[in-house]
């Protein structure tokens, strides 16, 4: 067969092969689309059973909606309700919230901002009228004057949780001032829209109080307790992910990837601050409900901002975990008890202080909160003192040497006598003589062995500092940077039990911040709570034994 006759059954089967490659290209599109869907719908799921409280303000926006659509069919009296009934539903559309204080604050942008705007319109359309064939002028000159202030008032700083009454405000006047311009009743489309308008937002209120309320102030109490257990949790999981000595790799992700869950609760703590800033913006607008009777929420978010200073301190001491130069395990573990102690009171302060904001409740008169923590913060500090010499190189004190001391001073003294300035010189006693200082020799062999063993740093080109280990010459160990090492490493447990004593005395804003939310907030006293059910109980078996005396 000629290469002629082959040519058409070749170009016949690239065709089939192109229609081929396309037809499953489409397919596994659709399924990419199919599985995609179904991924969106079980996350859907998923959200409304972790919170049944959206599935119940989806419901209950969807018959607001559909109540206030009535208007549609309404006929007498008034017909004309029928044909501007759209603004009764966009006032439901754009106001009906999440919570009470959402919807409260919107409503209030856009009873505000609907009120101006009906004024100014009724104001405009009576000039316009009066100006006879200038009236398009007058029109023309309105809209000018109206988009030019209110785009400018909305850019004060002050304004800013106005603005949605700024485009309100705006896009009302200019569909009062097209409307009316269209009807030529400019007196009755203003009355008629603001009147649907009022009907709309009083919807949205009755239903969304009366229907299972979500109230912003909960949400907020809610986070701030949360935000107490997450960084005592937090505190215990840095503190024990710190004496267990993990050995992390040296890379970049090891922050995201090698921390464990617990150590990063901290993190919900600090990110919570815009989400405070959100929800105290609602809760101020809302009335007086349940167990909130009088409740400053600015001292919820005064107290949240005490507990995130001390997250702080608790992000600085996970960087501790996961810092480039590490403490030996040996000499962790000679705080262990100390800094365990202090993570453990420090907790449970924290989870208290929790639980009475969960409750209500002040602090009883006789129970000293801090006085757990504070012995164990002492016993902290006592051992660093007792046990400093582990904390630096002594190796390099000037103690060792009487001679070169003398020589010191004497320079000194001379500088002293030239420049004419004082300088203030410390000894050190002559107990201090008696400190054991470890030698480096070990630690040198083992950090040489260790390196060794994994990469040369003789073969880099760029070593970094502190270097585990580096060559001098031909092989030789330089032992003046493994010292500088050491030193640097045995300051890192300083400062970390330094950050852990830091932390104690932080706790201290934290209970001041909360006794002053507990008076202002009227919590309860567990005292006087105590003392009027001991003398119910009392009473009670007072009567009790009178009926059986008389029985």
């Amino acid at each position: 067969m000629s290469k002629e006759r082959l040519l058409p059954f070749r170009r016949f089967e690239g065709n089939y092969d192109e229609e081929k490659s396309t037809f499953q290209s489409m397919r596994d599109k659709i399924m990419q689309l199919w599985s995609n869907s179904c991924d969106f719908s079980k996350k859907a799921l998923e959200m409304g059973k972790k919170d049944p409280r959206k599935i119940i303000y989806a419901i209950k926006s969807g018959f607001a909606l559909a109540f206030v659509s009535l208007f549609i069919f309404w006929k007498k009296p008034l017909p004309d309700i029928s044909q501007f009934s759209i603004w009764a539903i966009l006032t439901v559309i754009v106001m009906f919230e999440f919570s009470i204080g959402a919807t409260f604050i919107k409503g209030f942008n856009r009873g505000l901002g609907t009120f101006c705007a009906g004024m100014l319109a009724f104001l405009f359309a009576e000039l316009a009228l009066l100006a006879g064939e200038g009236e398009k002028v007058v029109i023309v000159i309105s809209f000018f004057i109206i988009g030019s202030i209110a785009s400018y008032l909305k850019l004060y700083p002050t304004m800013a949780p106005y603005e949605y009454g700024f485009r309100v405000f705006v896009l009302t006047y200019c569909i009062l001032m097209v409307a009316g311009n269209r009807t030529r009743e400019y007196t009755a489309a203003i009355l008629t829209r603001l009147v649907l308008i009022a009907v709309g937002a009083c919807i949205c209120f009755i239903i969304n109080i009366s229907i299972y309320p979500i109230w912003s102030g909960d949400d907020l109490h809610s986070l701030v307790v949360n935000n107490f257990n997450d960084l005592a949790t937090s505190l215990e999981g840095c503190v024990n992910g710190y004496l267990k000595y993990v050995d992390y790799e040296r890379t970049p992700t090891r922050f995201s990837t090698q921390a464990s869950e617990d150590q990063l609760y901290y993190k919900s703590v600090i990110e919570s601050a815009a989400r405070e800033k959100t929800l105290l913006g609602f809760a101020v607008w809302e009335p007086p409900h349940g167990r909130y009777k009088k409740h400053p929420w600015t001292t919820y978010v005064k107290v949240s901002t005490a507990v995130r200073h001390c997250a702080y301190t608790v992000m600085a001491l996970h960087g501790c975990i996961l810092s480039e130069i590490q403490a030996p395990p040996e000499k962790r573990q000679v705080f262990r008890s100390q800094l365990q102690s202090v993570s453990a009171e420090g907790a449970r302060v924290l989870r208290r202080i929790g639980e009475k904001i969960e409750k209500m409740e002040k602090i009883g008169t006789t129970e000293n909160i801090l006085k757990q923590v504070h012995e164990a913060g002492e016993q902290l500090q006592k051992k660093i003192d007792q046990r400093s010499f582990l904390l630096v190189n002594s190796g390099n004190w000037e103690i060792g040497n009487r001679a070169k001391e003398l020589d010191y001073l004497d320079d000194v003294q001379i500088e002293r006598e030239q420049q004419h300035d004082s300088l203030h010189l410390g000894f050190k006693s002559l107990s201090e003589t008696s400190i054991y200082v470890p030698s480096s020799l070990t630690f040198v062999q083992r950090l040489a062995n260790k390196d060794l063993k994994t990469k040369p740093q003789a073969l880099r080109k760029h070593v970094p500092w502190p270097s585990w280990i580096s060559f001098e010459g031909v092989g030789l160990i330089k032992e003046d940077e493994v010292k500088t090492y050491q030193s640097a490493s045995a300051l890192s447990l300083a400062t970390f039990a330094s950050l852990l004593i830091e932390f104690v005395a932080r706790l201290q804003n934290v209970v001041d911040c909360f006794e002053e939310l507990s008076e202002e907030a009227g919590f309860t006293d567990p005292d006087i709570v105590l003392l009027e059910e001991r003398s119910f109980g009392f009473w009670t078996r007072l009567c009790n034994c009178c009926f059986r005396f008389k029985g």
